[in-house]
This record gives C-alpha cells, sequence and structure tokens, in this order.
C-alpha cells in the first residue's frame, strides 16, 4: 500500500528517472572522431564527408581530430575529447589495462606498419645487437610493443638498450640524424625512412603487428548506439570506396603526409590489407598473444587477467547490425 503522503515523493522520483533518461538519450551535438595517416579508410571517410552526409538530416556536426600515433589517440579518448579514436590492438588493450573506458568495435586495416630500422655505419644486424645501444619508440604504440616483444624474443629486456621515447616522426629524425642506432618505426614514416634515409629494416615480424583498431568510449557506446551503427556503416562504406579506388587513397595519403608518392605506394601495396572490418576471434587472439607476450617481459602487472581484459575490449556486436 501506498501512503497519500508518499505517493508526492515517489512521483517525483519516477519524474526525476524519467528526465535523466530524456536527457542521457539526447543526441550530442556533434560527434568527435580522430583521422591518421596509419589508417587509410579514415583518411576516405573524411574527404569523402560520408559522415556529415550522414548526419546532416540530425544536425550533428562531425569534428576530425588527427591522432599522431595510437599513444595520442589513447589520450584523446581517456580525455573526452575524442568519441572514436585509432589505434593498434596491442595499444587498445594497455589502454584498457590502464583504466581507459574504452570498447574496440571495428578493424579498419591488417597492416605491417611497425618493424625495427637501422641506418648505416651501426653494425646492428639484429635484434642481439641492440644491446647497449640508443632505440627511438613511442611508448604504448604497436612499434614499442613490437620492440618489447623482439626484444624478449631475443634474450633482451629494455633494461638492456637505451630507450629514447620520441612520437613517431621524431624518431625517423633521429635516426637519420645519428642521435640514435635504431628506431621503432611506423608505417608511412617506416617508409620515408628506407626510400629517402637509406635507412634498413633489420627484423620484421608481421604476425607480431597487431590489428588496426577502431575504438569508441564506453559512454559514448552506452548512450548511442544508434549513432555508433551509423558510423560504423559510413565507416565499411568508406572501406568499400578505398578499395575500390587505391589511387585516390594513395593521393589523400600524399596530401596529409607531404611524402613523395612512392613512399605512399610502399606502405599501402606492400604493407596494409584493407579487406577486413569484422572484429572477432582474429583479433582477440592477436591481442591476447601480444598481451601475455607484454607480460612475460614484466611490461603488464602480473596480476592483470590479460584473457578478461581482451574479452571486456573487444565487442563486435555494434558493426554486426550494420550487416
Amino acid at each position: 500500500m501506498i501512503s497519500r503522503r508518499s505517493f508526492p515523493l515517489l512521483a517525483a522520483a519516477a519524474l526525476g528517472l524519467t528526465l535523466a533518461s530524456a536527457h542521457a538519450a539526447e543526441p550530442p551535438k556533434e560527434i568527435r572522431i580522430d583521422w591518421a595517416t596509419y589508417n587509410p579508410v579514415s583518411l576516405a571517410l573524411k574527404e569523402q564527408k560520408l559522415l556529415e552526409k550522414e548526419f546532416e538530416k540530425d544536425g550533428i556536426a562531425i569534428r576530425w581530430v588527427q591522432s599522431a600515433g595510437s599513444n595520442k589517440a589513447l589520450e584523446f579518448l581517456n580525455a573526452g575529447s575524442l568519441d572514436f579514436g585509432s589505434t593498434a590492438g596491442a595499444a587498445a588493450l594497455i589502454g584498457k589495462i590502464n583504466g581507459n573506458p574504452i570498447k574496440s568495435i571495428y578493424v579498419y586495416s591488417q597492416p605491417e606498419w611497425t618493424a625495427l630500422l637501422t641506418r648505416e655505419g651501426t653494425g646492428i644486424k639484429s635484434v642481439a645487437d641492440l644491446k647497449g645501444k640508443r632505440v627511438a619508440a613511442t611508448r604504448g604504440t604497436d612499434p614499442h610493443i613490437f620492440l618489447v616483444r623482439a626484444l624478449q624474443e631475443a634474450g633482451l629486456t629494455e633494461k638492456d638498450i637505451t630507450l629514447v621515447l620520441l612520437q613517431h616522426a621524431d624518431g625517423r629524425t633521429a635516426l637519420a640524424r645519428k642521435d640514435v642506432d635504431a628506431w621503432a618505426g611506423l608505417d608511412p614514416l617506416m617508409a620515408a625512412a628506407e626510400l629517402e634515409d637509406k635507412a634498413s629494416i633489420f627484423f620484421r615480424k608481421k604476425e607480431a603487428n597487431t590489428w588496426g583498431i577502431l575504438n569508441v568510449r564506453e559512454a559514448f557506446a552506452k548512450d548511442h548506439p544508434a549513432l555508433v551503427r551509423r558510423v560504423l556503416a559510413s565507416y565499411e562504406k568508406a572501406r568499400a570506396w578505398s578499395l575500390a579506388n587505391p589511387d585516390q587513397v594513395k593521393a589523400y595519403l600524399v596530401d596529409a603526409t607531404r611524402l613523395p608518392e612512392a613512399v605512399i605506394a610502399k606502405q599501402l601495396s606492400e604493407r596494409t590489407d584493407l579487406s577486413h572490418s569484422k572484429i572477432g576471434q582474429a583479433q582477440i587472439d592477436s591481442i591476447t598473444e601480444a598481451g601475455i607476450a607484454l607480460q612475460k617481459a614484466g611490461v603488464i602487472k602480473p596480476d592483470v587477467n590479460v584473457r578478461a581484459v581482451v574479452a571486456d575490449l573487444v565487442d563486435g556486436s555494434l558493426l554486426a547490425a550494420t550487416h
């Protein structure tokens, strides 16, 4: 039985919940999404204005933000200045472990975008030769994770080298200027270093490159699942367009990076596969393998349940609804 005295209180509480739900369901005024030179599909999406066309009727603006690396995309996602951000799968895992509230929802590429490079005169011919050397890398990105795993396979750790923390572009410059002996590179800068700086790859391992992953803030996905599906549907249009128009994608990257066409051609034709989109078991396995390797190397704390974190990170359900 509800007394007359308690009824107004219950009614007010119910009204408050209704208003709160209505407020949570309100569409955002803008969607904040990144573009990155390591994510060619993002450039097609941006230049073709597919999101602008999709959300114009809703009055939702699109704000584009450049990510210079996975670490920057994760930084922006964690700060709430991005709703969607492009990273490597293993980098997303590190972010999740460190408390970044994200979900990995889409595959934009299967790349071989990182390898270890050196220059003439260093005497470096294998990972073992890195002992005592200065190596540039961008912490929290696939190249850095790739470096850690390569060192582990060679029986070394970061303590055996001098790790020089630089953003990707600065790492390339440092190698060319002889400020470092090696660099954990990232395309297209890696391709540029090969073709323009005479840098050479001394260690590569395609399967240790984790997938190119699109992430969304958990709060945004929870509040606006229908919008997320529409963003992914537009991403799918951009990916299909990119596969059908490789020369135009190459032109977009040349304009964005101001790098020669030969450099971008090397990135796209030799080391970038855009034929995947659905995130699922292949990505779970790849990210988990990287996580366990990093845990053995001491980068991830031993008490972290890597498999459980990956299971919480990867969510392929939002794309499935678009197919």
